[in-house]
């Protein structure tokens, strides 16, 4: 029993953990956004709403100046002041920011969130027990390899929400009568609106899939459907 103390430990930390990075983003959201008031914007997610059998679908502004969209650990959905703003200025289109709040929608939908925590709690573990064992074979590398070993894992499961996050919100887009056309257009100009340096990293340490990848599976999906 002594043997799986360490385990235990690291769950229970990884548990603690996720719930108070939920606790402080969630006050930070609660202090730095407004909702979303934009006409346009609101009356594209009218008719996504529509789909979704909701009476409308709730969005806020975060006012930070990074480019992003995020759904909250509580189920709210983001988009950030900085990514407003280049729809704004024109440099984003209203579909495109609503394929913004459709993929964020999604995450909301498939449970994305809570299941992050189960996974950070099994891996916290996983990491413990791998590095104890790996220690008894190289000293001083155990750890390491574990972590290395862990981020790649956590990238690999942030890319499936990822997929499958775009998914729902290209099913949705095309009930809307949107279509997929802005989802894939967006993608095409987010490595330069966020000034991601993505395309130079190894793709099993990305969090998000490359760009590429994420149209040629909206794609399929769209054959998959259409057949």
């Amino acid at each position: 029993m002594i043997k799986f103390v360490p385990i235990l430990l690291a769950i229970g930390y990884g548990i603690v953990m996720f719930r108070l990075s939920s606790w402080r983003l969630s006050r930070e959201l609660d202090d730095k956004s407004t909702e979303l008031a934009d006409p346009k914007l609101r009356a594209l997610t009218a008719e996504m709403a529509k789909v979704v059998e909701l009476p409308r679908i709730k969005v806020h502004i975060y006012e930070i100046e990074p480019v992003n969209g995020l759904a909250a650990p509580d189920g709210r959905i983001f988009i950030t002041r900085g990514f407003f703003n280049k729809y704004k200025e024109g440099d984003v289109t209203a579909e495109e920011m609503a394929s913004v709040i459709a993929h964020e929608l999604g995450h909301v939908a498939l449970g994305h969130s809570r299941r992050r925590m189960i996974d950070f709690s099994g891996q916290n573990a996983l990491r413990t027990a791998l590095a104890m064992v790996l220690s008894r074979f190289i000293p001083g590398l155990g750890p390491i390899i574990a972590n290395a070993a862990m981020s790649m894992l956590m990238a690999r499961l942030s890319r499936s929400d990822e997929y499958e996050a775009d998914a729902y919100a290209s099913a949705l887009m095309i009930k809307a009568g949107i279509g997929t056309g802005p989802q894939k257009t967006l993608f095409t100009k987010l490595d330069k609106l966020t000034g991601a340096r993505g395309a130079k990293q190894p793709a099993w340490l990305l969090s998000h899939p490359k760009t590429p990848e994420r149209i040629a599976a909206i794609e399929a999906n769209e054959i998959k459907w259409n057949g």
